[in-house]
């Protein structure tokens, strides 16, 4: 049986201050965000970002760059799609990525386009519910609609990273319960 990470890539988009600033549940998408980051570091998941115009509006948050990895790839990007920064496609076929899971904001504009776009290059897509989200909260359910009916999965971080561990028996289940508890 393969390893289910072995072609899973997960991609953070631009959580910046200027963007995080206008979300309403701002503390509570760090908080998944940080879980997630660190549960997928923990796993070995592939791991990049995307920064929107960083020389303009600044790098990813602080209390989010925190919680990655420190040689995570940061790519920059003008356009919504986190496909149109350069340097994304090697990070995927480098890494031989077939599933993507996203986080991100804002999610009818950038995660929308990502996934998108994603989905038409034949990528598996997963949004992480817990991990995205935008300036009007009435935008996520048409939004996640029609991602869903293009075959894009919506779920939870916590449903992931449980079902990639499989069972109690995984060598990095005793580390990911304590993070679990870490960010409850």
């Amino acid at each position: 049986m393969s390893d289910p990470i072995q072609h899973l890539g997960i991609l953070f988009i631009d959580f910046q201050d200027v963007f995080l600033n206008t979300i309403p549940d701002r503390e509570q998408l760090i908080k998944r965000t940080c879980f997630t980051a660190e549960a997928a570091s923990l796993l070995g998941c592939s791991i990049a970002i995307t920064e929107q115009l960083p020389e303009k509006l600044g790098a990813t948050t602080e209390a989010i760059a925190k919680c990655l990895p420190k040689h995570t790839p940061a790519y920059s990007k003008s356009t919504f799609s986190a496909f149109e920064a350069e340097g994304i496609d090697r990070w995927i076929e480098t890494n031989q990525i077939d599933h993507l899971l996203v986080a991100g904001i804002e999610t009818s504009i950038c995660v929308y386009q990502t996934a998108v776009q994603g989905l038409g290059q034949d990528l598996g897509v997963t949004l992480l519910s817990d991990c995205i989200s935008e300036r009007r909260p009435e935008d996520r359910e048409p939004i996640l609609k029609q991602l869903l009916s293009m075959e894009a999965h919506v779920l939870p971080s916590e449903t992931i990273f449980y079902s990639l561990l499989g069972g109690a028996e995984h060598p990095h289940f005793k580390a990911f319960t304590q993070l679990v508890k870490k960010y409850t």
